[in-house]
C-alpha cells in the first residue's frame, strides 16, 4: 500500500513560489482520503445486507414449505417412546373348506390431546354416556391435568361409537386408524383360536399379536410380511365344530356336568376335525386368567389339551392291545377274574361279579378291572412303559397349540407292580382327551402311530408301526362288540356301526388325597365306522349325573355314551359317510375277520 503524505512537499514548494497557501493542499488531501474510506465502508455494508437478505429469503422458503406440508397431512400426536413404524398386518385363518375363522377388520382408536380441548368436563360426561364403563369425574380430572398432554381412551371403536364421539364436537378428541382381530364365529372354536390383542401401539397403527391358542403358536407365520396374504388353513370343519358344540353343550346342561370336552380326529391323517371344551368364551373379548379357584373351572382352560385326567376303563384297550400284539393272549384266552384281587393292603374289585373267569374279549366287553390287571401283571412294568411310550402317552401330546406343550401327563413316582395293574384300567396315570383320541386312532388304523394336527393335510402320515395290523383288526372287533354287547350299548346308531370303550373314573380328592365320593369323570372313546374306521371321537364329561331313572347314574354308559352317539349320528352325514344297513356292516366285519 502506497501512503499519500498529508503535505506533499513538491506541491507545497510550488505553492510557495506562486504565493498560494500550502494549508489548502493538506485539507484537500484529507478530504479525498475520507471520501475514499467512506466509499469503501458503504460497499462493505451493502454486501453484508445482500447476504443477510438471501439468508432470510431461504429460511422463509424452507419454513413455508414445511408449514404447507404439515397443513396437508392429518395431525398426529405420538406418545413418548413409541415408534410409528408398526405393522398391523396379520394373515387370515380359515377352516378346511375356506371359511373364515379369524381376520383383520379396519377400525379406529380414540385418544385425546388435552391442549386442544375446549370443554373437557362436557366431553367427559358425553364419553361416559357413550361408554358406560367410563367414570365421568375421573376422566374430567385426567383431561384437566396440566401434566397430561396425551390420553388413550379406547383402543378400538365400532362405527356407531365413532360417530357418537364425532357428534360430541370436541376438537381434542381424535381418532387413529387401527386393524383389530375379529372372530366372526364368536365362541365357535374359541380354544383353538385362543385370541389376539394389541401389542406395541402408536397413534396411526398398533401391532396385533396372538395371546393364546393357534394365534400365538403361529405368531411368526401369521405376521410374516411375505405370507400375510396367504391364509393359514386349519383341519377344522366349521360345520362339524358347530354341531359338536351344540350337542355337547346340550348334554352338559342336561346332565348337570361341571365341564365337557370332545375331540373328533381323522384316524389316518391325525387331522383334528373338531375340538370343543366347555365352558368356553368369545375370543373377541377374551376373559382374564383366573386368580383363584380351580383352573379347570375357568372358561379359558382347554380341557381337551390341558386337562390331564385319570380316564378309567378306556385305558384297558391299551393293555389288551399290547397283550394281543406281543402274543401273550388271544381274544378267546381265558383269564381268572375271581376277586377281589389282593396286592398287599390294596384290593382290586370289579363293578359287579363277572364270575370266576372271562375270555379276553369278554374282559373288554364287560370291562373287568381284575381281568385287565391280571393280563398286565404278566407283562410287567418295563414292557408296559415301553408300549405306552411308543403310543406317546408318557409325554406331552404334540399339537399346534401353546397350551399343549405346557401340559404333561402325571405319572407314578415309582412304577411298582401295583402301578402296573392300576394303570391298566385307568388309575394312577393321567392323560388328556386329545392324547386318547390320537392313541385310539393308532390302534384302529392298522397300528400306525398318529400325530394329531390342526393343519389341513394333503396326504396320510407314515407313522411308526406300533402294533401289527392283525392286532389292530382284533381291537376293532372288540370295540365293536363293546357297543353291541357291553357297556356302550347306547352308542348303537342305525346305519353307522360304532366301536368304543367306556371309562368311569373317580376323581382324585384335591384336599385330603384319595378319591371323591360320587364325583366321576365319564369318558367314551369311540371309532366309526367300526369295520373300517375313519374317525375317532372322544367325549369326556366332568361330574355328570343322569337323573332320568329312580336313582342318579354317573357312569359313562349312561352319560358320555348317549352324548357321543348323538354327535356321531349328526356329524357322520356331514363328514360324507353314507348310512349302511346292519347286514352290510356285519358282512364287512365277517369278511375282515
Amino acid at each position: 500500500m502506497i501512503r499519500t503524505p498529508l503535505r506533499p512537499l513538491a506541491r507545497v514548494l510550488r505553492a510557495r513560489e506562486v504565493g498560494e497557501n500550502p494549508d489548502l493542499i493538506e485539507r484537500e488531501n484529507r478530504r479525498l482520503r475520507q471520501e475514499a474510506a467512506r466509499d469503501q465502508a458503504r460497499a462493505r455494508a451493502e454486501g453484508r445486507l445482500v447476504v443477510l437478505s438471501l439468508i432470510f429469503v431461504c429460511a422463509f422458503v424452507v419454513l413455508s414449505a414445511r408449514m404447507g406440508l404439515l397443513a396437508a397431512t392429518e395431525p398426529v400426536a405420538v406418545s413418548p417412546g413409541i415408534s410409528e413404524d408398526i405393522s398391523s398386518a396379520r394373515a387370515d385363518i380359515l377352516d378346511r373348506h375356506g371359511r373364515v375363522l379369524a381376520t383383520n377388520l379396519a377400525t379406529h382408536a380414540l385418544y385425546a390431546e388435552t391442549r386442544r380441548m375446549v370443554a373437557p368436563e362436557q366431553a367427559a360426561r358425553e364419553l361416559a354416556r357413550i361408554f358406560p364403563d367410563i367414570d365421568a369425574e375421573r376422566m374430567a380430572a385426567r383431561f384437566t391435568d396440566p401434566n397430561r398432554r396425551f390420553i388413550w381412551i379406547r383402543t378400538r371403536l365400532s362405527p356407531e361409537q365413532k360417530q357418537a364421539v364425532r357428534d360430541i364436537g370436541e376438537p381434542g378428541l381424535m381418532f387413529g386408524p387401527r386393524e383389530m382381530r375379529v372372530y366372526p364365529n364368536g365362541r365357535m372354536a374359541a380354544h383353538i383360536m385362543g385370541g389376539a390383542s394389541f401389542g406395541q401401539q402408536g397413534v396411526r397403527a398398533a401391532e396385533v399379536i396372538g395371546v393364546a391358542g393357534i394365534e400365538l403358536f403361529f405368531e411368526d407365520r401369521l405376521r410374516d410380511p411375505q405370507q400375510t396374504d396367504q391364509p393359514l388353513e386349519l383341519s377344522i370343519d366349521l360345520t362339524v365344530q358347530a354341531t359338536v358344540t351344540e350337542v355337547l353343550e346340550g348334554g352338559k346342561k342336561m346332565l348337570n356336568a361341571r365341564g365337557a370336552t370332545a375331540v373328533l380326529m381323522d384316524v389316518h391323517t391325525g387331522e383334528v376335525i373338531s375340538l370343543v371344551s366347555l365352558p368356553d368364551f368369545d375370543p373377541n373379548n377374551r376373559p382374564a386368567p383366573p386368580t383363584e379357584g380351580e383352573p379347570a373351572d375357568s372358561p379359558i382352560f382347554n380341557r381337551a389339551v390341558q386337562g390331564y385326567y385319570e380316564l378309567g376303563s378306556v385305558m384297558k384297550t391299551f393293555a389288551v392291545a399290547q397283550a394281543l400284539d406281543e402274543g401273550d393272549v388271544r381274544p378267546d384266552t381265558v383269564i381268572d377274574t375271581r376277586g377281589p384281587l389282593t396286592w398287599g393292603r390294596f384290593r382290586i374289585r370289579d363293578f359287579r361279579d363277572y364270575g370266576p373267569e372271562l375270555s379276553v374279549k369278554d374282559i373288554m366287553v364287560r370291562s373287568s378291572n381284575i381281568g385287565t390287571a391280571r393280563i398286565m401283571r404278566e407283562i410287567g412294568a418295563e414292557r408296559q412303559q415301553e408300549f405306552l411310550r411308543k403310543l406317546g402317552l408318557l409325554d406331552s401330546m404334540p399339537l399346534e397349540l401353546v397350551e399343549a406343550a405346557r401340559s404333561r401327563p402325571l405319572l407314578p413316582d415309582r412304577w411298582s407292580d401295583l402301578s402296573v395293574m392300576t394303570i391298566s384300567y385307568g388309575h394312577g396315570m393321567s392323560t388328556s382327551p386329545l392324547a386318547l383320541a390320537a392313541t385310539y386312532s393308532t390302534l384302529v388304523n392298522g397300528g400306525r402311530k398318529v400325530t394329531p394336527t390342526l393343519l389341513k393335510q394333503d396326504q396320510v402320515q407314515a407313522g411308526e408301526q406300533v402294533i401289527s395290523e392283525h392286532a389292530s383288526d382284533q381291537i376293532r372287533l372288540m370295540l365293536h362288540q363293546v357297543v353291541q354287547e357291553g357297556t356302550a350299548s347306547f352308542a348303537r346308531i342305525p346305519g353307522y356301526p360304532v366301536g368304543g370303550k367306556t371309562g368311569s373314573a373317580d376323581k382324585p380328592n384335591p384336599q385330603g388325597g384319595g378319591y371323591m365320593d360320587e364325583a366321576v369323570l365319564a369318558t367314551f372313546a369311540s371309532v366309526f365306522p367300526s369295520h373300517a374306521p375313519r374317525y375317532a371321537l372322544v367325549v369326556t364329561l366332568d361330574e355328570p349325573t343322569d337323573t332320568t331313572g329312580p336313582e342318579p347314574r354317573r357312569t359313562a354308559g349312561w352319560t358320555a355314551v348317549p352324548v357321543s352317539a348323538e354327535i356321531t349320528r349328526r356329524v357322520a352325514p356331514l363328514l360324507g359317510l353314507r348310512p349302511e344297513s346292519l347286514s352290510t356292516a356285519n358282512a364287512s366285519f365277517i369278511q375282515g375277520h
